[in-house]
């Protein structure tokens, strides 16, 4: 079906689904669809395929031409495919419609050597959390060692051509990846085994390098496109325009410009738009609408034609006043013939609900788009960490000020997601004590917070420990008397916990604590130490008893333990502790909890 054939399907008509291309940074994304893109121009001719902004869209006939006999281009009513040309996380999770993630459909790109990567995973949880249908291209199969390419050829045909030895090899590593998708939840199998692709994820063996297996590829994407999301691309051909800002740039004699994805209805030169910003919508009339010349790559191609008007699917720029505050991943509605309060609020509410809920006290998250800051949320909302402040951009100064009021010194923190820091902020985080942690993948992030959360509670719970007096037990020697008093000087064994010099002694009569002194100094072998250890044999001075009188040599004592102590030991620190002094911890409680049940507690 062709552009114009759908454009006279009035008032409705099936856009083309778009394509979002994740996986692993070298896994090889942009050679897939640079392979993709190129197969279409070589197979199409020129001006077979459309170059929009941000976006490359594929024809049936020329998806059919690719894919030949595995695409007969009379068993489908979707124009094509629209492919988002900047591949991995940043497009997906920028790109929202009003359900969530915009792309219909995506193809997560695996290495077949590398297999699961930490990005590969990441991809997977979006995925996951926006219930987005996808392949899965099992990529580099050329680089099988002995593989014997075929270009361009169905995967199962360039498969039968190969020795047993190589398909073996590839069959492991294909198995591989499917038994990983199995451990993150995700039942799959290699995709003609496939039978029904909402409940298993196909996976399809391709090179981008030789085009092995894209043409499968391309069959199973329109093939599930068809199957199940035709209601989905109805559209009012004519109705006002909906899209997200794919990206907000200066363009050189139109200043600062949106690049957008329209996914419903059109856009036309001289309509007025609100788009998302920073703090209101923004409202403001489009001053020309521009896509790439012919075959342009637009990534590195600036010279654009300008155009009246654009139909869902596509990918176009649009220049108009007033969008400096506009945002990566916000919607965009044209306004036409409605009231522009009444498309305000629209906007709004859409933005109300990608709104991160904040709390008192957290951290501060930024993050480059308000998709990825969404991700970031969620992530962190898991993680059980609370967020005070959370908005798109680089780390700024006022986000230090925000972090540095925070009570709690493991809040004084800001988890950035593929952000800069600006300099300005990075000395003011330094002067300030405020920690600030960036990385390209979210769960990296949090890991590495977590980490320095931890290492703050054990320098804490050190801290308590060197506070608090600690558990001991331990036994007066027979024949080790060497002073009587003012100290009594005794030999002891340590039983269980840690003798501590400078705290108090008792004796216990039955479950009742008797105070018979002050540990005035302990001697290893002649020299002075700190503390004695359970096992240890040690000399103690006590000062207050006498020996014969007040404690007898055999007598069993313990270190007192201070009521709130006893409390702090049990309740915070019992895996701080070593298990012989956890053991006199719950052998002292035992004998004073029989005389008060809720001592300590």
């Amino acid at each position: 079906m062709s552009d114009t054939d759908t454009d006279t399907r009035d008032p409705t008509s099936l856009r083309t689904p778009i394509v979002a291309v994740l996986g692993h940074v070298d896994h090889g994304k942009t050679s897939l669809l640079d392979k993709i893109r190129g197969s279409a121009v070589i197979e199409g001719e020129a001006g077979a395929i459309t170059q929009h902004i941000g976006a490359t869209a594929v024809p049936l006939d020329v998806v059919s031409s690719i894919a030949g006999d595995l695409v007969n281009p009379d068993d489908f009513d979707l124009p094509g495919l629209l492919f988002i040309d900047t591949p991995g996380h940043h497009s997906f999770t920028t790109l929202r419609s009003r359900g969530g993630a915009l792309a219909d459909i995506a193809i997560l790109v695996v290495d077949v050597n590398d297999g699961f990567q930490p990005q590969t995973l990441e991809a997977l949880d979006i995925l996951k959390r926006s219930q987005t249908p996808f392949i899965v291209a099992a990529n580099k199969i050329d680089t099988v060692p002995g593989w014997n390419a075929n270009e361009d050829t169905p995967i199962n045909a360039t498969y039968e051509s190969q020795t047993d030895r190589v398909t073996s090899r590839l069959d492991e590593s294909l198995y591989k990846i499917i038994g990983n998708l199995s451990d993150e939840g995700f039942s799959a199998d290699l995709y003609w085994r496939v039978q029904n692709f909402q409940r298993n994820v196909g996976v399809v063996p391709v090179s981008a390098m030789t085009g092995e297996g894209v043409p499968d590829l391309l069959a199973v994407m329109m093939g599930l496109s068809q199957r199940y999301m035709k209601e989905e691309m109805e559209i009012d051909v004519q109705g006002p325009g909906v899209g997200t800002v794919l990206e907000v740039k200066e363009e050189k004699g139109f200043g600062t410009t949106v690049d957008i994805v329209l996914y419903d209805g059109t856009i036309r030169a001289d309509d007025t738009i609100v788009v998302g910003g920073q703090n209101d919508p923004i409202v403001t009339d489009v001053r020309a609408l521009l896509q790439p010349r012919p075959l342009a790559e637009i990534r590195t191609e600036s010279r654009f034609e300008q155009v009246d008007e654009v139909g869902a699917a596509a990918g176009i720029k649009v220049a108009a006043p007033d969008l400096g505050d506009a945002m990566a991943g916000a919607p965009v509605r044209v306004v036409r013939n409605r009231d522009v309060e009444t498309v305000e609020t629209e906007v709004q509410a859409e933005l109300a609900d990608i709104a991160v809920d904040t709390e008192e006290q957290g951290v501060v998250v930024k993050a480059d788009t308000l998709g990825s800051l969404e991700a970031m949320a969620d992530a962190l909302e898991e993680a059980e960490v609370p967020i005070v402040r959370a908005e798109v951009g680089d780390v700024a100064p006022r986000d230090v000020s925000v972090a540095s009021t925070a009570e709690d010194p493991k809040q004084q923190v800001i988890l950035g997601f593929n952000v800069d820091v600006l300099d300005d902020a990075a000395h003011r985080a330094e002067v300030d004590d405020v920690t600030i942690f960036t990385d390209a993948v979210i769960y990296q992030v949090i890991e590495e917070y977590e980490e320095f959360v931890e290492e703050i509670e054990r320098a804490q719970q050190d801290t308590i420990l060197e506070n608090i007096t600690r558990p001991a037990r331990f036994r007066i020697l027979p024949d080790h008397t060497f002073r009587q008093n003012d100290p009594a000087v005794v030999g002891v064994e340590v039983y269980s916990g840690t003798l501590q010099n400078n705290t108090n002694v008792v004796k216990f009569e039955g479950n009742e604590p008797d105070r018979v002194g002050q540990v005035k100094g302990i001697q290893d072998q002649g020299e002075d130490v700190d503390e004695a250890r359970a096992g240890d044999r040690v000399s103690v001075a006590i000062d207050g008893p006498t020996v014969g009188r007040q404690i007898e040599e055999d007598d069993v004592l313990w270190t007192e333990l201070p009521e709130k102590h006893a409390k702090i030991l049990e309740q915070e620190l019992t895996d701080e502790i070593p298990g012989d002094e956890l053991e006199a911890l719950n052998m002292y409680l035992e004998k004073l909890r029989k005389r008060d049940p809720f001592w300590g507690k």
